[in-house]
């Protein structure tokens, strides 16, 4: 069943829609050349033959999971993709081999479809105005990219500089000064081309050299100061192996992939709005040398999604899981997308959140209890309900045999699967002498406002009889080991009797005759402070972002396939953890609560 949260609602407009409604009303790309043969110098993406007038692109770097950021990537590239008839890549930016693995690509991979978007014919061979598969890798682009630089070098715009990493880092200025030119820089184009050559033919060290575009070291842009393109790195790829020894910096590489894939706008988050000059810079001289074609792709940046309590830098996560901090990247504190499932997040809590987030140029920061509100709003009309004992105590109906026949005797009790799905069906359980209630719903003195438990006081157990506590028995430490109450006749609830005895209290249990024990993981915040990442990251974390309890369930939960999700009734939204299931363990994982009650 689908969630019909905000199905329905009309879209938001932003200032990316505007741009892409301007270009399509100009036809701006309507000239564009979308076909080509694969190696071609021009071709695009391989061939590809859409006839779609929108390309968009998501291009993750493979060196980590993915994380609730990116879902916001995600989510925009390819429904403003969607919206406008067009189609959008995933890309692999994988030009850094030291940091990057096939267990990412595969992740990522995962992690695109789970949220329901389609990159190959295998996942939606039907996609409207896909005739091919839309997955990419930067280093399926290395020829090009290296032919590339030889041109740049040939046009006298690049060299190699063989200064140190702490002569260039000093020699490159600051925002007061200008930068000072290398002395490399005036080699003539012959000598560039060979000591290119020689980098590329792996006769100079890792470190000894790098290729830098010649732009302008007085440059009040920074990252115009001529800029690396490619440094020298003995490492093998996960996807080319050892064929290369020089890789080009993402820099470099990204505006060269989408105009190689004819993306038309090419999203990306604020930090990257200062290297937007080189992006423009690069492709205007690649289409002056008639390596790619015109118009070319155009950069724009919105903002980042920053969340309260969440780190997405993926050096600190990977920190976290190299350390043994948290198990592994699909723990349900991360908050990576492996996480977030794992936890008990669907991609339409994900993707309601992202809308709700809005999508500008401007910064700030989201509370956590947004995301957590998206989950609630998305869950609750889908969800199957239950009833769970977390703090378990027993409770003795001492005058049940009385009444029913006999200590062994059990009652027939339903429940609605969801109240407001009929549907759906109903669920079954019994109720007997012996009951698991919530430890906290007996007190021995009525606090103020306490309507549950105490003795003399009339509850209901819900969708069961009225029952009267007559009391509670603790150890000699005071912890209460048990509470016993009395039956109340002919008040069952769905008979005649059910309403003869007003009561204010309504109590969950599972009676222990048919009761499941459960492992419950009561997941918080991974991170206390609402800003981390300001101070030591260890320091910061939560530790109580994990309790792990020994519940009852009702036996409706026999059978949760890993990855279901429902409403444990008073206590909030739990999903069956996944890789448990696989063990043949009984665990539940909670998402969220009833209700946002963090810090009180």
């Amino acid at each position: 069943m689908t969630s019909p949260v905000d199905k329905d609602s009309a879209k938001p407009s932003n200032f990316l829609r505007h741009v892409i409604e301007s270009d399509l009303q100009q036809g701006v790309y309507t000239a564009r050349k979308w076909g080509g043969s694969p190696g071609d110098a021009q071709h695009h993406a391989q061939g590809m033959q859409d006839p779609a007038k929108v390309r968009m692109r998501f291009p993750p770097e493979p060196n980590g999971y993915l994380h609730i950021g990116h879902a916001k990537s995600i989510w925009l590239n390819f429904e403003l993709a969607k919206e406008y008839g067009g189609v959008c890549h995933l890309r692999f930016d994988d030009t850094n081999p030291e940091k990057e693995e096939q267990e990412y690509v595969d992740s990522i991979r995962d992690a695109v479809r789970w949220l329901g978007y389609a990159t190959d014919l295998a996942d939606r061979p039907d996609a409207a105005g896909t005739t091919q598969s839309h997955e990419y890798f930067a280093s399926d682009y290395f020829d090009f990219m290296y032919r590339a630089a030889e041109y740049l070098i040939g046009a006298g715009l690049a060299y190699v500089d063989e200064q140190s990493a702490e002569e260039i880092r000093a020699n490159r200025g600051d925002f007061n000064t200008p930068g000072t030119d290398s002395p490399f820089r005036s080699r003539s184009v012959e000598e560039n081309l060979a000591r290119f050559r020689a980098m590329r033919d792996g006769q100079l060290d890792d470190g000894a050299a790098i290729l830098r575009a010649k732009i302008d070291m007085a440059s009040p842009n920074i990252n115009m100061r001529d800029p690396a393109l490619y440094r020298i790195r003995r490492a093998t790829h996960h996807n080319t192996g050892d064929k290369w020894c020089i890789y080009p910096m993402y820099t470099y590489a990204h505006p060269i992939e989408d105009a190689l894939e004819a993306i038309t706008h090419s999203i990306c988050t604020l930090e990257f709005e200062d290297q937007r000059p080189f992006y423009d810079w690069l492709l205007d001289r690649l289409a002056e040398g008639d390596l790619i074609e015109s118009p070319h792709p155009r950069q724009y940046e919105f903002a980042r999604l920053n969340v309260t309590h969440i780190i997405t830098s993926k050096r600190k996560l990977r920190q976290l899981v190299e350390e043994g901090h948290v198990d592994g990247w699909d723990d349900p504190r991360m908050p990576t997308l492996a996480g977030l499932r794992r936890r008990g997040y669907t991609p339409d809590a994900l993707k309601l959140f992202c809308e709700r987030s809005g999508v500008t140029k401007s910064g700030g920061w989201i509370d956590y209890a947004s995301l957590e509100a998206a989950l609630r709003d998305t869950l609750d009309p889908i969800a199957p309900r239950a009833m769970a004992v977390l703090d378990p105590v027993k409770l003795v109906i001492t005058n049940w045999g009385e009444l029913m026949g006999g200590d062994d005797a059990l009652d027939d009790c339903t429940a609605p699967i969801h109240p407001h799905h009929h549907e759906m069906g109903r669920r079954e359980f019994k109720l007997g002498r012996e009951v698991w209630i919530e430890a906290t719903d007996y007190e021995d003195v009525q606090p103020k406002g306490f309507f549950r438990l105490f003795p003399g006081n009339k509850v209901r157990l819900k969708y069961g009889h009225v029952i009267e506590c007559t009391g509670g028995t603790r150890d000699a430490s005071g912890k209460l080991v048990e509470v016993q109450a009395k039956l109340v006749p002919d008040t069952k609830s769905g008979t005649p009797g059910a309403d003869a005895i007003k009561v204010k209290g309504n109590i969950t249990w599972v009676a222990a005759a048919d009761a499941l024990q459960a492992e419950v993981r009561l997941y918080e915040r991974l991170f206390a402070a609402a800003n981390p990442g300001s101070g030591e990251l260890l320091d910061e974390l939560n530790k109580d972002s994990l309790v792990t309890c020994t519940a009852y369930v009702e036996p409706s939960l026999a059978e949760a396939a890993g990855g279901a999700g429902f409403q444990f009734e008073r206590h909030g939204y739990f999903v069956a953890d996944t890789k448990a299931a696989t063990q043949g363990q009984r665990v539940f994982n909670r998402a969220a609560g009833m209700r946002d009650s963090w810090g009180k």
